[in-house]
C-alpha cells in the first residue's frame, strides 16, 4: 500500500518552516552535512537558472499540534539553499558570472522573488515508523550504479575546469553523435564529457595520455584563467573541423574513431597555436583558404589506414608504418598519441 504523496513546495515554503522549527535537518539517519562551498554553490546556480534539482524525501509527523517534517533525504540541498538565503556564501565565478559577487540580499528584487518561487520536489512519508524510515534511507543509498571515472569527476569537482570541460562538452555533443565519435548510449555515461576534458587538456599541457583527465581537474579546477583560454582555442580548432568535416562525412572516415579524432583535435591544435612538447614538429598555415587541401590530406591519410588494415593486405609502406602501428595498440598513451599527431601534422606541413 502506498504510504507516500508526491508534491511541490516553493522554497520560501522551506524557509518559514525551518523559521518556525518545524523542519527538522539532522535526524539520526542522515549523513552528516559534508558539501564544500563549490557544491553549494553549484546547487543555488542551478536553481537560479531554473533548472530542476533532484526531489526531497520528507516525513511529517504531528507533535503538540505542530506539523513537524522531517527531511528523510536532500538535508545537504536544503542546507545549502537556506544558508545562501541567510547570507553564508556567495555563486562561486566558476557557475554564475553575472551573481558571483552578489549575497542573496544583493541580487535584484526580481531575482529574489524568483528563487524563493522556485519549485522543489518532494516525496511526503506518511505514518512511518522509525525503523521504516531507516529502511527507506536505506534503499535509496543501494540502487545505484557504479561510477565510472568521468562520473565521480563529475561528483567530485565543481570548479572552472569542470565547467569549461562540461559546457564544450554539451556544446558539441550533436556533432560528436551524428559523426559517430560517440554514441548516445555512451553519452549517457558522461563520455561527451570525457572526451572534451580530455581535448581541453592537450591544449594546457600539450598531448597526455588519457589517464592524465584527473589530474587535469586537480590542477585547473581552480584556474580560471587557463580553462577560460584553453576554452577558446577548442571551440575555434572545432570550428576548423566542422568546416573540413560536416558530421556525416566525419562519419564515413576513420576520424569517427575517438583515439583518431583526438589526433585530429591535437593536430589541428599544434597548427594553429602549436603545443608543448612538439616543438620540433612543422606547423601547417591553416586558414580558410586551404582547408580544401587539408581535407584532401586528411583524407589520404584514412584512406591508406583502411588499405592496410584491409583482410589480406599488404605492409604498409615506411613512411605508414609507424602511424599505422600507433593507431592499432596502445591508442591513448603518450607516445602512440604523439607518433599519430606528428605524423599529420608533418602530412598537413607537406601538403600546404
Amino acid at each position: 500500500m502506498k504510504n507516500f504523496d508526491t508534491r511541490a513546495y516553493n522554497i520560501s515554503d522551506f524557509v518559514e518552516w525551518h523559521q518556525t522549527g518545524l523542519l527538522e535537518l539532522s535526524p539520526k539517519f542522515q549523513r552528516r552535512s559534508v558539501w564544500t562551498e563549490k557544491a553549494k554553490s553549484y546547487l543555488v546556480d542551478t536553481v537560479l537558472r531554473g533548472k530542476p534539482i533532484p526531489k526531497i524525501l520528507i516525513t511529517q509527523t504531528l507533535n503538540v499540534g505542530r506539523n513537524i517534517r522531517t527531511v528523510v533525504d536532500g538535508q545537504q540541498r536544503l542546507r545549502a539553499i537556506l544558508g545562501y538565503i541567510n547570507g553564508d556564501f556567495k555563486v562561486s565565478r566558476a557557475h554564475n558570472i553575472d551573481y558571483a559577487s552578489l549575497h542573496f540580499e544583493d541580487l535584484p528584487e526580481e531575482v529574489q522573488a524568483e528563487f524563493l518561487k522556485y519549485e522543489i520536489g518532494v516525496d511526503m512519508l506518511f505514518d512511518l515508523t522509525f525503523e521504516d524510515i531507516l529502511d527507506v534511507f536505506a534503499r535509496l543509498n543501494t540502487y545505484s550504479v557504479k561510477l565510472n571515472p568521468q562520473e565521480l569527476l563529475n561528483a567530485q569537482y565543481l570548479g572552472y575546469y569542470k565547467q569549461a570541460a562540461y559546457s564544450l562538452g554539451f556544446k558539441y555533443v550533436s556533432y560528436w553523435i551524428e559523426s559517430r565519435v560517440l554514441t548516445e548510449k555512451e553519452v549517457t555515461r558522461m563520455a561527451e564529457a570525457e572526451l572534451s576534458s580530455d581535448l581541453l587538456g592537450s591544449l594546457i599541457e600539450g598531448i597526455q595520455p588519457k589517464k592524465s583527465i584527473q589530474n587535469y581537474y586537480k590542477k585547473y579546477d581552480d584556474n580560471e584563467q587557463e580553462s577560460h583560454d584553453a576554452a577558446k582555442k577548442f571551440d575555434n580548432i572545432m570550428s576548423i573541423i566542422g568546416s573540413v568535416y560536416p558530421s556525416e562525412e566525419l562519419s564515413q572516415t576513420n576520424y569517427h574513431r575517438v583515439h583518431f579524432f583526438y589526433t585530429l583535435f591535437t593536430s589541428i591544435a599544434h597548427c594553429l597555436y602549436g603545443l608543448p612538447d612538439l616543438t620540433a614538429t612543422p606547423r601547417a598555415a591553416i586558414n580558410k583558404a586551404n582547408l580544401g587541401l587539408i581535407r584532401n590530406t586528411l583524407d589520404e591519410i584514412s584512406a591508406r589506414y583502411d588499405e592496410v588494415t584491409a583482410k589480406d593486405a599488404l605492409p604498409p609502406s615506411d613512411d605508414y608504418r609507424d602511424f599505422i602501428d600507433a593507431s592499432r595498440r596502445a591508442t591513448t598513451d603518450l607516445s602512440t598519441r604523439k607518433s599519430r599527431t606528428s605524423f599529420i601534422c608533418k602530412k598537413l606541413f607537406e601538403a600546404i
